[in-house]
């Protein structure tokens, strides 16, 4: 019997990936790989590693969730050390939950890596803690879509009342619906939100707006997933604090030389 590896692979940046993550990606047998990891970390794999893309876009799933957890389970079971390579981290918003499950019940070993979610990740990229000791002393992880067909009512006065923070993953479709509900429940216009497409990439982009002007302001700039949401007052700390376009600055006449 081999063994699986649910490892997160961070939110895009390679050298973002955990040591211990990276360890897992160089002995694996078979990798198991989602849309959004940076595929730069599968050059670590062995040169005879078996790649396979599991990746889902939006409304399409390149394969089913229970077609991963199948090929999970035959190939742990031909002796096999299996990587499972998830961006960001395993048990956000990731299955990784729902792989272990089906791990535990066909008596596959595992383990679980975590990885820099980009809830954190992303927000720390474009200047923006998402705790401060004046701003901020709760967060949120809220996933921006949900699933078909399915009833669940978000606690909208919850997070708009009760959280200092809110980091909302994949949600740039569903934001109008997002800000009428934060409006509804108590959330005031003038809150500072910010969206964060491509978070810790060189491709990374920052839009900057309020509650009440964010939707207009995205759809002017053509901000699109991936994009990170961040809700709160600690997203005016951007203009003092945001750092990674300065470095990008440094860079650039470096990447012209180069050319």
């Amino acid at each position: 019997m081999g063994k699986v590896y649910l490892v997160g692979a961070g939110p895009g940046d390679p050298e973002l990936i955990t040591v211990k993550g990276l360890n897992c990606i160089k002995k694996a047998d078979v990798i198991l790989y989602d849309r959004l990891i940076n595929e730069e970390l599968l050059t670590y794999a062995k040169q005879n590693a078996e790649l396979i893309f599991c990746g889902k876009l939006p409304g399409y799933h390149t394969m089913q969730q229970e077609t991963i957890n199948r090929f999970l389970v035959h190939h742990a079971k031909k002796g096999k050390i299996v990587v499972r390579l998830k961006g960001g981290d395993p048990f956000v918003f990731g299955r990784g939950g729902e792989e272990a499950e089906a791990l535990v019940k066909h008596g596959i070993e595992f383990e679980v890596v975590p990885g820099i979610t980009s809830g954190i990740a992303a927000a720390a990229y474009a200047g923006i803690p998402v705790t401060h000791r004046h701003f901020s002393s709760s967060i949120a992880f809220i996933t921006g879509h949900r699933r078909e067909g399915s009833s669940e009512e978000m606690k909208w006065e919850s997070l708009a009342k009760g959280i200092d923070t809110l980091a909302i993953y994949m949600g740039v479709k569903n934001l109008p619906y997002i800000r009428e509900q934060l409006l509804k429940h108590g959330k005031p216009p003038s809150t500072p939100v910010a969206v964060i497409q491509w978070g810790t990439l060189y491709e990374q982009r920052t839009v900057t707006a309020t509650l009440e002007t964010i939707v207009e302001t995205i759809q002017q700039k053509q901000i699109e997933n991936p994009s990170m949401i961040i809700i709160g007052e600690v997203v005016a700390l951007r203009e003092k604090i945001q750092w990674f376009e300065r470095v990008m600055l440094k860079q650039q006449p470096l990447a012209n030389e180069a050319l």
